[in-house]
C-alpha cells in the first residue's frame, strides 16, 4: 500500500476506523473477535488506527490498547477527548461534549490508561464545545504535546474557520470529518484549508456507514441502539431514492473491475494525497476487501462519471438529525436535497 503522511508520521493510505467494534451498530462483536480483527489489520500493513474516548463509554479504547500493546512501536495510534461518557447520579452514563481545559485533560489522561500507552500519536478535539472557546480547548492540547503525553493534534467535525483559528494556537496535524461519495460537504472549504496548512485529512465512514458496498444495509434490520435509525438518509422517506442511486455506482465499479466499497475508497485517494480514510468493520473479509482498495486505480472518465451521480444534489436525505448537526460545525451546501 502507498503511504501518506499525518504530522510526522508516514502511514499506509488506508487505516482503520475502530469504532464499531465496541459502538453505534447495535451490538458489537465479542472482544476476542475484536481484537483478531485488530491483529488482522496489523498483520495486513495496517499502522494507523483509530479510536475514542466515546467509542463504547471506553470499551473501544481498552479493546485496542490490550490487542495492541505488544506492537505499539509499530503503529500510530489516534484517540480523541472533549466528548466521552460521564457517569450521573443514577449511576447511568450519558454523552457529554465538554472542551474546557481541564475535561480535555482529563480524557487524555484516561484514554492513556485504558490504551495502555505513555503517549498518544495523534490526539484529536472530538468535538469543539461552542460555549468555550476553539482557542482554550487547543491551547490545552498543546500542553498535553509539550508533557509528552500526546505527539500531535488534530480537530473532529470542523469548519475551515475554526481550523485556522486553532491552528494560529499550535500546528494542527489533522482533520477528521465525514466524507465519502455521499457526504461531499468538505469539499467547500475544509479540504483545501488543510491542504493550505499542511494537514491531513481523515476521512470517516468512507463508505456511507455501509451504503456504499454490493450489499448495502437494510435499515428495517437495524439494531434498536444502531445510530444509522436517526440519520435522514437512511429512513424510509430517502432510501429508497438514494438506492436507486447505487445501481450507476455499481456499473462503474464492475467496469472499474472492483467492489463498490473498493471504488468508494478509491475515489477518496484521488481526491489528494494528503486524503486517509479510515474505513471500519467487524468483518475480515471486508477488511480485506478495503485494504486493497488503495491498489485500484481510476480512470478520469470514470471518477466524472461518479461525481455526477452521487453529490450533495443528488443525494437524498441528510446525513445527522437536527440535534446532531447543531452539534458539528461543518459547512453544509445550501442547493441540494442532502441538507
Amino acid at each position: 500500500m502507498n503511504t501518506r503522511t499525518i504530522g510526522p508520521f508516514h502511514v499506509p493510505a488506508i487505516g482503520l476506523g475502530c469504532m464499531n467494534l465496541s459502538h453505534a451498530y447495535g451490538t458489537p462483536p465479542a472482544a476476542e473477535a475484536g481484537e483478531r480483527l485488530l491483529l488482522s489489520a496489523l498483520d495486513a500493513g495496517v499502522t494507523l488506527f483509530d479510536t475514542a474516548a466515546l467509542y463504547g463509554f471506553g470499551a473501544n479504547e481498552t479493546l485496542v490498547g490490550r490487542a495492541l500493546k505488544a506492537h505499539r512501536s509499530q503503529i500510530v495510534l489516534c484517540s480523541k477527548g472533549g466528548m466521552a461518557g460521564v457517569k450521573q447520579d443514577d449511576g447511568s452514563t450519558v454523552r457529554v461534549i465538554d472542551g474546557r481545559p481541564a475535561a480535555v485533560r482529563r480524557n487524555c489522561e484516561d484514554s492513556l490508561q485504558r490504551l495502555q500507552t505513555d503517549h498518544i500519536d495523534l490526539y484529536y478535539l472530538h468535538r469543539w464545545d461552542k460555549q468555550v472557546p476553539i482557542e482554550d480547548s487547543v491551547g490545552e492540547m498543546s500542553r498535553l504535546v509539550e508533557r509528552g503525553l500526546v505527539r500531535c493534534i488534530g480537530l473532529s467535525e470542523v469548519s475551515a474557520a475554526t481550523l485556522k483559528k486553532a491552528h494560529a494556537v499550535h500546528p494542527i496535524a489533522a482533520l477528521q470529518t465525514e466524507y465519502s461519495l455521499w457526504t461531499r460537504n468538505p469539499e467547500i472549504a475544509v479540504l483545501q484549508a488543510c491542504r493550505d496548512i499542511g494537514a491531513a485529512f481523515v476521512a470517516f465512514s468512507p463508505v456511507a456507514r455501509g451504503f456504499l458496498s454490493n450489499t448495502p444495509p437494510d435499515p428495517a434490520a437495524f439494531d434498536a441502539k444502531d445510530i444509522r435509525r436517526s440519520m435522514p438518509r437512511f429512513t424510509a422517506e430517502h432510501y429508497a431514492a438514494n438506492l436507486s442511486l447505487l445501481k450507476g455506482v455499481k456499473q462503474v465499479a464492475d467496469e472499474a473491475g472492483c467492489t463498490v466499497a473498493q471504488l468508494a475508497l478509491a475515489w477518496l485517494l484521488a481526491r489528494g494525497d494528503h486524503v486517509l480514510p479510515i474505513p471500519g468493520t467487524t468483518s475480515l473479509a471486508h477488511l480485506q476487501e478495503n485494504l486493497a482498495a488503495a491498489q485500484v486505480q481510476l480512470p478520469a472518465a470514470l471518477l466524472a462519471r461518479l461525481d455526477a451521480l452521487l453529490n450533495s444534489r443528488t443525494v437524498s436525505g441528510g446525513r445527522y438529525s437536527v440535534q446532531s448537526s447543531r452539534e458539528v460545525d461543518t459547512e453544509v451546501f445550501d442547493d441540494g436535497p442532502s441538507n
